[in-house]
């Protein structure tokens, strides 16, 4: 627990970095008005609370990460670090559409589904824990609302125009490549590479490659799919990357390491894996997305914050938030696939 000092300071370090924040957000104002339509398109769908916002245009200057308040996202991320937490699958029959899953298990906290259209990247739609930045129950001050602006920075799980969908997950620990000659980038970071840069799991996986991934805040995996069927869980043990790929019409990764672990069927040391892995095999992957989410109800706890399904096909997405599953909501991502210029 934070001890009460703990969060005073970190409390004064947020308020530097959100004040820094803003005058970097002046600044941009100053020459784009694309700040002020992002911000202006954020509105609240649901009282967990659940948000929906536009980016438009490229994303925030290299002015704003270097306000500090990113630092302070990965300090809070480790201090809220669990040793179980989410679940990710994808269906990937050929008899239906390619479907991804995925229950985020984690602290209550407010949630964003963020849709941008980067120029030269593929457009997409994620998820974004805001708590991080600087979101609660109580909504955020005027101040908290220009840090939405680095959301495109934060994405927890997601899905883009060319059926890619792509997930982490907790696992006991993670050590990327320390290769002076590639670039480094933090472990949400990578996510909105990935979503921006990738069409296919392949290409995901030859991008994963080029960089250095750090964990700043707690040691993760990764499960990649794509709309062709092909599926793959990229793991990062003492600075190597190890990549599982799908045997099957479907894939399943939860909170251990499937390189060390390496279960035969379900019978791996997690519940909500086996649970998972059994009702695939059961449908031979073939689940549509109200099948997939009644999956994620089963292996659902009681931190899961939102469980979503991505239609990989067709663009379709499911989501319900605070465990209310008997409210899905639902969005759509319209799906191109052709090649960013």
């Amino acid at each position: 627990m934070i001890q009460a000092t703990g969060r005073r300071t970190l409390g004064k370090r947020k308020a530097t970095a959100l004040a820094v924040l803003v005058a970097a957000l002046l600044v941009l104002i100053a020459v784009s008005s694309r700040p002020l339509m992002t911000l202006a398109s954020l509105r609240q769908v649901d009282d967990h609370p659940l948000y929906v916002m536009r980016y438009y245009g490229p994303y925030t200057s290299d002015l704003l990460l270097r306000s500090g308040l990113e630092k302070t996202i990965y300090q809070r991320l480790r201090q809220m670090a669990m040793p179980e937490a989410c679940t990710c699958f994808a269906g990937l029959s050929t008899e239906g559409d390619k479907v991804f899953g995925r229950n985020f298990d984690w602290q209550d906290h407010a949630a964003l589904m963020l849709f941008t259209d980067p120029p030269n990247g593929y457009a997409s739609v994620s998820m974004v824990d805001i708590y991080y930045l600087g979101y609660d129950e109580e909504g955020p001050s005027d101040i908290g609302r220009a840090a939405l602006l680095l959301a495109p920075y934060l994405p927890f799980d997601g899905m883009n125009e060319a059926g890619l969908a792509v997930g982490m997950m907790a696992v006991p620990h993670a050590r990327g490549s320390e290769d002076s000659q590639k670039p480094t980038v933090d472990s949400l970071r990578v996510i909105r590479v990935l979503l921006d840069e990738a069409s296919s799991t392949e290409q995901a996986v030859s991008l994963l490659r080029e960089y250095n991934v750090v964990f700043a805040g707690p040691p993760l995996h990764y499960l990649i799919s794509d709309a062709s069927g092909n599926s793959a869980v990229v793991e990062f043990i003492d600075g190597q990357m190890n990549v599982i790929t799908n045997k099957d019409p479907w894939l399943v990764a939860t909170n251990f390491l499937l390189t060390e672990v390496e279960p035969d069927g379900a019978s791996s040391p997690c519940g909500r894996y086996n649970e998972t892995y059994e009702a695939l095999t059961a449908a031979a992957g073939n689940v549509s997305p109200s099948e997939a989410m009644a999956i994620l109800q089963r292996v659902s706890a009681p931190n899961t914050i939102w469980s979503a399904v991505y239609d990989m096909t067709t663009g379709a997405i499911r989501l319900v938030v605070g465990r209310d599953y008997d409210r899905p909501l639902e969005f759509h991502l319209q799906m191109d696939g052709a090649t960013p210029e």
